[in-house]
């Protein structure tokens, strides 16, 4: 099984075929391992591109005169407020 540190071993592996291999893990190895990853791109976000459309929405948000949000503990009441249904 190819690991992070197995360079040797995924540098000629498509994306097809290390997801199959990750996909023969038990979930709590896959979980583990999906950790492993988003730890590794965490370390470097600089190196992430951002869409557009975000840059965009944020300026948007950041241009409105008096945003409004509800608090927590409102959202949660209202959530354990419902019938389940």
């Amino acid at each position: 099984m190819p690991t992070l540190g197995d360079a040797v071993q995924i540098q000629g592996m498509t994306k097809e075929a290390m997801l199959s291999e990750i996909l023969k893990l038990p979930p709590e190895e896959r979980l583990d391992f999906l950790g492993d990853v988003w730890d590794v791109i965490a370390q470097k976000p600089e190196d992430l591109p951002v869409p557009e459309w975000h840059v965009r929405e944020l300026e948007r948000r950041l241009a409105e005169p008096s945003p409004t949000s509800i608090p927590w503990e409102q959202v949660r009441g209202e959530l354990r407020g419902r019938d389940a249904t």
